[in-house]
């Protein structure tokens, strides 16, 4: 998608300021500001009157959300980030649709991560148990089977932590990191 042409105008620095504080007011970019007053004042003129040939449909500007960020919670936002290794954009959005839709979410990342080590502990458990039951009949196995049920119990444990630590992602998610941090 190539972007949008691009309009640059020298201004005074008093125009600058006043512009500045305007934005401020509006709670607009400086650059929203200006293209909000350029399309007042092509509306109202004999521009606007002109057929408009070749115009594109403007695309779906409710698809992005711009919010503005006190310095410190931008700071927190990013540690956040960070700490889940997604960018802050990506947090805030899973944050968002968690609440608005009323789900835990999992970020792809952690979920696939996740479903690898689950997988890999259920594998191990798989030919743990295998080796057990070899023992079980007699038949000549080179581990102990006390050394295999005490893996059979790391594994299964393993499993369970995960599984914890899943419900306490889902429960962090549901009622925000400040109650469930330590």
């Amino acid at each position: 998608m190539a972007a949008p042409p691009f309009i640059a105008a020298r201004v005074t620095p008093e125009m600058k300021s006043l512009l500045r504080a305007l934005a401020e007011r509006e709670q607009k970019t400086e650059s929203a500001l200006v293209r909000a007053l350029l399309e007042v004042v092509l509306r109202t003129s004999t521009v606007g009157e002109i057929a408009q040939l070749d115009q594109k449909p403007r695309p779906n500007r409710d698809i992005r959300l711009y919010v503005r960020l006190d310095p410190n919670d931008r700071l927190l936002l990013k540690e956040r980030a960070a700490a889940r290794c997604v960018p802050p954009a990506t947090y805030v959005a899973a944050l968002l649709r968690s609440h608005l839709r009323g789900i835990a979410p999992l970020l792809n990342e952690e979920r696939h991560a996740l479903d690898r080590v689950v997988a890999e502990l259920t594998a191990v458990g798989r030919n743990l148990n295998q080796t057990a039951r070899a023992l079980n009949r007699g038949q000549t196995v080179t581990p102990r089977r006390d050394d295999v049920q005490a893996m059979l119990r790391v594994c299964g444990a393993l499993r369970d932590h995960v599984k914890a630590l899943l419900a306490a992602n889902y429960k962090s998610w549901d009622q925000g990191y400040a109650e469930t941090a330590h």
